[in-house]
């Protein structure tokens, strides 16, 4: 299966990417993937060429064929002015309205303060919503005192959350069901529907 990691972090380290390496090893525990991250500050030339000419460069369209024909997800921003970043937005923006349909998708962003939480329900899964994904229940978010907890090595409850929404991921990718093929009917040639048209003598 694969699974395709998308963060959109820009300042190093960036802590968006952080929270996804841990979101994608404790999915990869739980399910065998072939995993890929996507850096979106490499990309934002090309996202922007694409909002100016209306097409995708070459990169830009291997990119977003390897997100759209992944079997699950993981999306990671940092939350500006109680929201996803413009980068996040504009590359989901590339993509067709349809292009994640019935796909499993994991939310997940960072902040400064636990108080953006919330813009992970009022704003990500919103947006996932539109582009018919289906988000996993759990959403993780980590401000910047949730790397230095007790608890476990990195935080308090982070870990906890981490693990919870890994496992609903994985048991998306693992149940999923296949795609349905559209049935194509059979083209009866034009001599043989006349000839069950004839009279029997």
């Amino acid at each position: 299966m694969k699974l395709v990691v998308v963060t959109a972090g820009v300042a190093p380290p960036p802590p968006p990417r952080l929270l996804a390496d841990r979101l994608t090893e404790a999915v990869a525990q739980r399910a065998e993937v072939e995993v890929r991250v996507v850096e979106l500050r490499d990309l934002a030339v090309d996202i922007a060429g694409n909002f100016v000419t209306g097409f995708p460069n070459t990169r830009l369209r291997e990119v977003t064929e390897a997100v759209t024909g992944a079997d699950g997800l993981i999306v990671v921003t940092p939350i500006f002015s109680g929201s996803y970043s413009g980068l996040f937005k504009s590359f989901f923006d590339v993509l067709d309205n349809t292009a994640l349909t019935g796909k499993p998708v994991l939310i997940a962003a960072t902040g400064g303060t636990p108080r953006h939480s919330l813009a992970l329900e009022h704003a990500l899964r919103p947006l996932f919503a539109y582009l018919r994904a289906v988000v996993v229940p759990t959403a993780v978010y980590a401000a910047a005192e949730d790397w230095g907890g007790g608890g476990d090595a990195f935080t308090d409850g982070l870990g906890e959350r981490v693990a919870r929404a890994a496992q609903e991921l994985a048991d998306l990718l693992l149940h999923r069901a296949p795609e349905k093929r559209e049935q194509v009917e059979e083209v009866v040639p034009f001599e043989q529907q006349l000839a069950a048209l004839r009279p029997v003598e």
